[in-house]
């Protein structure tokens, strides 16, 4: 604006005045504002000035150009002080939130069958186990979280726990070790979106990467649009996803206990040309791991508290429980029903995944219902990277604040939405993405790393708490 501004430093004479004084860090300025300053600020309380939205108006006619088309793309400006009124509620929470833990279920069952089937099919009996394992797992890592969420509900998640008991470097690990998680959860998400695309129409196999990075480029626009649009955005899809699971759950165990129809794999996997291995600890231990990709997401609550509406910590965790039972029943009812009809994944001729044949199962192989659901799974696995655009972001700005990672970290930008978190995430994100090949398959193993990482640090401390 046309605000006279000078240094808070004594002025020197007449050519030495700047107009702002950098702070310490890089992107910190120190002003004094002159009068008359009524047009382009107001107070906010005793001293402060806040910004109005005439002080943000370019002058130029370019300026004004580029200004509507960012206003039609990312929306009006937002002041730091209506933050409080971009809080979640605990339903788009639950849509936000749960979207990356949730539609893991879609390809964690998957995972778990590609280890135990190299077995034979006999030893495909033990999917049920192991999943049962997970589920476990999954119970005592959500109590943990519900823990940490009360004692650090300022967010940070498994970092703030890390950086209050272990330390500097220890610390560091698990932030970098989440920050890689939530760069796999975008990739991984949409890998197995485009493969879910390609089982329900095998002719845009060839469109897969561009379907991939087409579908994180909006992504990135809706979160840059700030939070409480996205979650306007992204929660039917989620709703629409748990509803039709449920129901495609429900009609297979009903064809299974009711009817008794159903019959267990007795081929291996396509592909392994009838190589088989022994069932031993290993290859328990590794169809287990595998499956623990059902647990991806569950830290991201327990980071982004600061995002609830008050009382942020209860409403957290609330709907952290709420993610870990609606996963558990999804994930141990898809394992079900996959084993109860022979179900395996399929990679040759054409992409079949484990979730598309149980739907095929449940609503009838290219009835309007299969299709529906390929469409809703598609959806909340595009969507389930909206996770790590909320929970990424968040921790960046933790650690710039700490003197960890670059100041611009830090910022929030017009829609409130650290831009500089989101755009780096999703520039990481494609190159993970197009580097595989787009294989969720590829991919996985990456993604565990983080997983067990934050597991093996927040478990015993929350449980501790």
């Amino acid at each position: 604006g046309a605000t006279l501004a000078r240094p808070l430093s004594e002025d020197r004479g007449p050519g030495t005045e700047k107009p702002w004084l950098h702070g310490r860090k890089p992107g910190d300025r120190r002003v004094r504002i002159g009068r008359p300053h009524a047009q382009f600020f107001r107070y906010s309380g005793p001293g402060t000035l806040v910004a109005r939205e005439t002080a943000h108006q370019p002058t130029t006619t370019t300026g004004r150009v580029v200004e509507r088309v960012r206003h039609a793309l990312l929306g009006r400006r937002l002041s730091i002080h209506e933050d409080i009124n971009e809080r979640l509620s605990k339903t788009k929470a639950l849509a936000i939130f749960s979207s990356d833990p949730i539609s893991s279920s879609a390809y964690a069952t998957e995972e778990m069958l590609r280890v135990l089937v190299f077995a034979g099919a006999g030893a495909l009996f033990l999917s049920l186990p192991v999943a049962a394992g997970v589920a476990i797992l999954l119970a005592v890592v959500s109590f943990s979280y519900r823990q940490i969420v009360f004692a650090y509900p300022s967010g940070g998640g498994d970092y703030a726990v890390a950086r209050r008991n272990l330390p500097a470097l220890g610390s560091l690990v698990v932030a970098g070790a989440l920050l890689l998680d939530y760069v796999m959860t975008v990739s991984v998400s949409t890998a197995s979106a485009a493969e879910q695309v390609i089982s329900a129409v095998p002719e845009l196999h060839d469109w897969k990467l561009v379907i991939g990075v087409v579908a994180i480029a909006l992504i990135t626009l809706g979160n840059m649009r700030g939070l409480r649009e996205s979650g306007n955005i992204f929660a039917i899809p989620t709703y629409l996803f748990v509803g039709s699971a449920f129901l495609m759950i429900a009609i297979g165990v009903f064809r299974v206990v009711v009817n008794g129809e159903g019959a267990v794999a007795t081929d291996p996997l396509p592909g392994t040309n009838g190589i088989t291995e022994a069932v031993g600890v290993m290859l328990l231990i590794r169809a287990f791991a595998s499956g623990s990709v059902a647990l991806t997401g569950t830290e991201a609550i327990a980071n982004g508290v600061p995002a609830f509406k008050p009382p942020e910590a209860r409403n957290a965790a609330t709907t952290l429980t709420a993610v870990a039972v609606i996963l558990a029943i999804l994930f141990i009812g898809i394992t079900f029903v996959s084993y109860s009809f022979g179900v395996v994944p399929i990679t040759e001729p054409v992409t079949r995944t484990v979730i598309s044949q149980v739907a095929a199962i449940s609503f009838g192989e290219n009835s309007i219902g299969f299709y529906l659901f390929q469409t809703f799974t598609a959806l909340i696995l595009f969507l389930a990277a909206n996770t790590s655009y909320n929970a990424f972001p968040r921790l960046a700005a933790i650690l710039a604040r700490d003197g960890y990672m670059p100041r611009q970290f830090s910022f929030r930008g017009d829609r409130l939405a650290f831009n500089s978190g989101i755009i780096v995430l999703s520039v990481v994100a494609i190159a993970l993405f197009l580097g595989f090949g787009g294989e969720t398959h590829a991919l996985i193993p990456l993604y565990s790393v983080g997983v067990f990482v934050a597991v093996l640090v927040n478990v015993p401390v929350g449980v501790s708490v």
